[in-house]
């Protein structure tokens, strides 16, 4: 009876033991499958909208000493596990994903789910930022000024915004072309002026019932280059901290950083007239009124006003593209404006002879001292019919009242800027998108500061009761951004309608 217990405790420790190593042996295996880097092989399916990733984990089969401790018996683990007698087996683990993408951008041709870096951006102070380049890589090297986007949302309209032609745009947001490209939210018919886009993330897939091709894809097209993988909130501090920079983006490794480095130096923003490389070639008609699904029914006078015209096209303006963007034009044309786009440089006389209730100052790219030509047209203009002016029309026109503009350390550029309307003591958050600001010291005493901005306390709209012109430094359009500017072009609209006053009223309930 003794021999017997003693046998049973021996049994029981020996089971205790093997369960023992057979806990360790099953986290061993979890932490080497954890540690197996996935493949980008694909298994079929037979839904078109998912797919399979799977990778392979290796793992050691259980030993014939173990199975015969416990007495020749072999688990169903076991069984499951075992393969061609090699003392090895695969395990297969799937996973299916419901997926619009058929391809990871994110992925490297060697099968890693990561790229390696082949790109970089060098700024003119010698920083380099790593990464790896998107859309259209073929030129090498891209020189343009970088400045940085605070938008959460919008960045197709950024892309196609005229404004940022000569820049390569840094996105604060991280997560960039998750809803791909769509044919409605171009800002302009040419799509894309700027020079490159810098980003965080660049989304692995496209959820968007509108979009028509990936990022990427339309960067191609586009001939626009783009870097991911960057850190953006490094970039970001070192140009708030320093103020805008140019810089180089290279997709040529064979280039040395010190070459990059005196590209980025000899190239300026400073001085170079852009409106002529981005403003129509020849006058047009614009009638396109902004979509219902788009329309704010809820601000106060534009509901009244509507989308169907209001007017009824009886309003005549004549507008100076410097860069406009299509949601600008359809904003006038909802509130009954018959527009007509003419060039940059079109002449003041030929705009008069026109015989216009009002004419439009747009928004537009780069220096505003640089482009004399605009700046006396609008001085020629302005006192004899209403004008409007936005972003660089704001800027044109402040040098038309006698003023003067100056650069400004990083620009303005993203969809939360607190503008002060000084009228109302109302606040404002504004989209805005510019590098130049007005100098309020050099205005005359008839040009009153009416909106400042509460960031950095520089000019952001300026009226004239004399001369009956309005002006702001942002964007009411938004596109993206918030829509409680959108009153300006009610102010415009207004002013028309009574040759004088009346714009500084306002004319929402706050």
């Amino acid at each position: 009876e003794e021999e017997r217990r003693r046998e049973k405790k021996k049994r029981k420790r020996e089971s205790a033991a093997s369960d023992e190593r057979e806990r360790e042996e099953r986290e061993e295996r979890e932490r080497e499958r954890r540690m197996m880097p996935r493949s980008n092989a694909s298994s079929s399916s037979s839904s078109t909208s998912s797919r399979t990733k799977a990778f392979f984990v290796s793992n050691t089969s259980r030993s014939p000493t173990r199975r015969r401790r416990r007495g020749g018996r072999e688990t169903g683990r076991e069984r499951r596990e075992r393969s061609d007698g090699s003392g090895r087996c695969n395990r297969l683990v799937s996973r299916t994903r419901a997926s619009s993408a058929s391809v990871n951008p994110n992925a490297s041709e060697g099968g890693k789910p990561w790229r390696e870096n082949d790109a970089r951006l060098v700024l003119e102070n010698g920083e380099v930022y790593s990464g790896y380049g998107f859309g259209h890589t073929e030129d090498k090297t891209y020189v343009a000024e970088v400045v940085f986007n605070t938008s959460l949302t919008g960045y197709q309209e950024i892309l196609t915004d005229p404004s940022y032609r000569g820049q390569t745009v840094c996105f604060t947001q991280p997560h960039i072309g998750n809803v791909g490209i769509n044919e409605g939210d171009m800002e302009c018919d040419h799509g894309c002026h700027l020079k490159g886009v810098v980003v965080r993330h660049l989304s692995e897939n496209v959820s968007n019932y509108r979009s028509r091709e990936t990022l990427d894809a339309y960067l191609k097209r586009q001939s626009v280059v783009g870097i991911a993988g960057v850190d953006t909130r490094q970039l970001t501090r070192a140009l708030r901290e320093k103020g805008s920079l140019v810089g180089v983006v290279c997709t040529d490794e064979s280039v040395e950083d010190a070459d990059l480095v005196a590209m980025a130096k000899s190239w300026s923003i400073l001085g170079k007239d852009l409106l002529k490389e981005v403003t129509c070639k020849e006058p047009y008609e614009w009638s396109t009124q902004t979509e219902d699904e788009w329309e704010f029914k809820e601000m106060g006078i534009s509901a009244s006003i509507g989308s169907n015209g209001g007017g009824g096209g009886d309003l005549k303006v004549v507008a100076y593209d410097y860069g406009i963007k299509s949601n600008i034009l359809k904003r006038l044309s909802s509130r009954g404006c018959s527009v007509t786009v003419v060039p940059a440089d079109y002449p003041w006389e030929d705009v008069l002879a026109m015989n216009p209730d009002g004419v439009f100052f747009s928004n537009g790219p780069g220096d505003p001292s640089a482009a004399p030509y605009a700046v006396e047209n609008a001085r020629n203009i302005i006192g004899k019919i209403p004008a409007f002016g936005i972003c660089m029309g704001h800027q044109i026109l402040g040098q038309a009242f006698g003023g003067t503009t100056f650069k400004l350390k990083f620009g303005h550029h993203g969809g939360n800027h607190p503008i002060k309307n000084t009228l109302t003591d109302a606040i404002e958050i504004s989209a805005q998108n510019h590098n130049f600001a007005v100098d309020p010291s050099t205005l005359p005493e008839t040009v009153q500061v009416t909106h400042v901005n509460l960031n950095d306390g520089t000019v952001a709209g300026m009226v004239s009761k004399d001369m009956n012109v309005l002006t702001i430094q942002y964007h009411p359009e938004a596109s993206p951004g918030p829509h409680d500017a959108d009153v300006a072009f009610d102010q415009f609209v207004e002013m028309m309608r009574k040759e004088k006053g009346g714009v500084l009223e306002p004319k929402v309930s706050l």
